[in-house]
């Protein structure tokens, strides 16, 4: 078995659940994925906001949502009120206009804050996957230099996809902090 080729695997999971989480955080920017977890009450199921209207950037700061059933376009907007986003749809009869407001220096501090935690849930969720690793090749009673080569080159997948998510949150706070 190889344990490096499996936790590297489950570690590059780990970066993917980050890179997407850290979409969800606002940057100023109108971004389709800011909308992505909102579910709409569609015909009696609870369903994505992307799979019942379109959204489209059409510049920097705003969203348009146009919906595939115009009969939707009450629950579309209750359904992003009830997000709590801090954002306000405006609901024009053919589709929703969601205006982004300019962060305060405040807000986007609170951002970075959030980056960072998601961060930190990244090198948790890491570590358990070398746990996890760690603790199959000693139940697995190897010879001695090989458990070591292996818990070696584990110890080097964290290092490295420790470094990725560093990186990832800087480059976050950055993109925050830019006014």
């Amino acid at each position: 078995m190889d344990y490096t080729s499996e936790a590297e695997f489950k570690m590059v999971e780990v970066i993917e659940n980050l890179e997407k989480r850290l979409t969800s955080v606002r940057a100023g920017r109108a971004n389709p994925n800011m909308l992505s977890g909102i579910m709409v009450e569609y015909y009696g199921a609870p369903t994505p906001i992307q799979s019942v209207a379109n959204i489209t950037v059409p510049e920097a700061r705003q969203l348009f949502i146009k919906p595939f059933d115009k009969s939707t376009l009450k629950d579309i907007e209750r359904a992003i009120n009830e997000a709590n986003l801090g954002i306000n749809p405006t609901n024009n009869g053919e589709m929703i206009i969601i205006t982004l407001p300019e962060l305060t220096e405040e807000k986007r501090k609170d951002y970075v804050k959030q980056a960072k935690s998601i961060g930190e849930d990244a090198k948790i969720a890491l570590r358990n996957v070398r746990q996890d690793a760690n603790n199959k090749v000693k139940k697995d009673e190897l010879p001695e230099d090989q458990e070591n080569k292996i818990l070696e080159d584990i110890q080097n997948l964290i290092n490295k996809y420790n470094k990725t998510v560093d990186d990832k949150i800087k480059e976050k706070e950055n993109e925050l902090m830019e006014v």
